[in-house]
């Protein structure tokens, strides 16, 4: 019988946190938005894509790295602890709103640059840097630091046992207030949308384009549909707990496999009274993508950790070891290479657009797998920041 000590770091761990931070990098820079292969999409509405599973996964590791990273310290609250997590909730969603604000800035000077100013160069950088009217307050690390805050405080000072009853009741109140106030469809007169309006106003919010050509203010990140997100990480906090069990991996991870099973059967029975849905993170989303989450860690562990096949998984622990780091740079580079340009013939053009037109998609004559190239190859460059970072076990730690 093959075993594990359970309190020995699990490298399953990093390397699913790798492979959601990976595919995070991957759905979000196509060569060409307008050519992407459907599993690399999100759900319009309704539904579930692959693409949909990365965030709510990595979600799910953050709360078992919780009680992995609580338990040192017998989860117990004082005030350092408070301050601690304070300082780093802080620090997340600041980096998260300088990105935004900073895709901002290029591509209001960018604008001022194009068309007739007259603007000097210091002047046009200035009316760039002040311009908030459109900056969007929240985004993907603005939730993680959300979340990260509020299931910590609730990890340290209520008792464990409670958690699960918690995650419950936070999921049945999201599902009657949307049901009460007929939340479901995509409108801006939904209890969602309404809550963030009021709270962020409209002009900061992500504005969400669909296939009939609607708009919809409505952010997918947003404050209230963080709620629902607490209850996941909490869900990830329970499985920590299970993996942390001193018994024997092989009954660990048989506890595991019930668990994620029940959570996901339970979420598809929702989805006939709330939809799985992405975008409001409704109640059978947490429950769906949790237990799919939890399944997926379990065998992870088991081909990894307990029959230690592992030469497949090097190239995702680069990613696992600095997630968060790696993610921004990922975003920094983006941002950079989308709005920094070339004069080429007598043409202003991106670097993306330059290199994406010039040269990936001459060579490849399908735009969709040409698009996919160029998302795979965005990969590669950052897989290979975080490699030298792995190799000389340099780990930042956001």
């Amino acid at each position: 019988m093959n075993k594990v000590k359970s309190e020995k770091r699990l490298l399953a761990l990093d390397v699913f946190r790798g492979i959601t931070i990976s595919a995070m990098i991957l759905v979000n820079n196509p060569g060409d938005w307008s050519y992407k292969y459907t599993p690399l999409s999100h759900a319009e509405w309704n539904g579930l894509s692959p693409t949909d599973l990365v965030f709510p996964f990595f979600v799910l590791i953050m709360g078992v790295s919780m009680y992995l990273s609580f338990r040192k310290f017998d989860f117990k609250f004082s005030a350092k602890t408070f301050k601690k997590i304070a300082k780093r909730s802080l620090l997340i969603f600041i980096i998260g709103l300088l990105l935004n604000w900073f895709s901002l800035f290029l591509s209001k000077f960018n604008s001022l640059t194009n068309e007739e100013s007259s603007f000097g160069f210091f002047q046009k950088i200035s009316q760039a840097a002040l311009s908030y009217d459109n900056l969007r307050i929240l985004g993907v690390l603005q939730r993680l630091a959300l979340i990260s805050f509020f299931g910590s405080i609730i990890i340290l000072l209520i008792k464990h046992k409670y958690i699960p009853w918690l995650i419950g009741s936070i999921l049945i109140l999201y599902w009657v207030i949307i049901g009460a106030t007929e939340s479901y469809l995509p409108t801006e007169n939904s209890i969602v949308a309404i809550i963030d309006r009021a709270v962020l106003g409209a002009n900061h919010m992500y504005t969400d384009h669909f296939s009939n050509g609607t708009q919809l203010v409505l952010d997918p990140e947003g404050l209230f549909s963080t709620i629902p997100a607490i209850s996941q990480v909490l869900v990830g906090f329970l499985i920590g707990k299970i993996i942390s069990e001193k018994t024997e991996m092989n009954n660990t991870l048989q506890k595991i496999f019930i668990v994620g099973t029940i959570i996901l059967f339970i979420g598809f029975l929702i989805n006939y009274g709330f939809p799985i849905n992405k975008k409001i993170w409704s109640s059978s989303f947490v429950l769906v993508t949790s237990g799919l989450g939890a399944l997926s860690l379990a065998l992870l562990i088991w081909i990894i950790d307990v029959k230690e096949k592992k030469k497949w998984s090097a190239f995702f622990e680069s990613f696992g070891v600095n997630p968060l780091f790696i993610y921004v740079i990922s975003f920094l580079l983006s941002i950079l290479i989308g709005n920094i340009g070339l004069t080429h013939n007598g043409n202003w053009n991106s670097i993306k657009s330059f290199l994406y037109s010039n040269y990936i998609n001459s060579i490849f004559s399908n735009n969709y797998l040409a698009s996919l190239v160029f998302a795979l190859l965005f990969v590669l460059i950052n897989w290979g920041v975080g490699h030298i970072l792995y190799k000389k076990k340099i780990y930042i730690k956001l």
